[in-house]
């Protein structure tokens, strides 16, 4: 006789979950959510002094989102935070709010590049429906060998000598302890 087969709980909720990711205007909600979790219990390491890659000092040449040119010391006697992101982007959503958090606090202590290719107005009304308070910019020029990545979110701590000491791939929580403790570590050697 053929054993009778049972819907679960979790079959159903598997039928859900599947359907919603069909569904285009559903698919980034739930994967803001599921990089939300990853944020929540992920947070990045400093690398060993021995292992952190050394870059040339150098300016970074960016625009503000209303066109306004700058060049930014990476190296030059600077914490520098830099992330390369983009509104579109599930794990960028899901940790910007932990980097506007470590921005608050350390917005005047250190640099923050928050780096984007997209059109100035895209990436506004974005921070504006977030309510993001960062230093969203557009790069100006060439994005180094050494920071340059293909995936985002990726996001660098780079301390005064323009040691790489955190280089994180992928959604993150950039307002743990261990992060913050890292950064008043590097404050302190000035």
């Amino acid at each position: 006789m053929a054993q009778k087969k049972r819907f679960t709980w979790q079959n159903i909720l598997f039928i859900i979950v599947i359907l919603l990711l069909i569904i285009p205007q559903t698919r980034t909600p739930i994967q803001v959510a599921i990089n939300k979790v990853k944020v929540a219990i992920f947070s990045p390491s400093a690398f060993a002094k021995k292992d952190q890659t050394q870059l040339q000092s150098f300016d970074y040449k960016v625009s503000s989102l209303e066109g306004i040119p700058a060049e930014v010391g990476v190296g030059k006697g600077k914490v520098t935070f830099i992330s390369y992101w983009a509104t579109w982007c599930p794990p960028c959503i899901a940790e910007l709010p932990s980097i506007a958090e470590l921005y608050a606090d350390y917005g005047d202590k250190i640099t923050f590049l928050l780096i984007t290719n997209e059109d100035p107005e895209v990436v506004k009304k974005f921070m504006t429906k977030r309510k993001l308070d960062l230093p969203a910019v557009l790069p100006a020029m060439e994005t180094p060998e050494l920071l340059f990545e293909r995936s985002i979110p990726t996001s660098y701590i780079i301390d005064q000598e323009g040691n790489i000491v955190v280089k994180e791939t992928g959604a993150s929580d950039w307002n743990s302890d261990s992060i913050r403790t890292i950064i008043d570590n590097l404050l302190a050697e000035d």
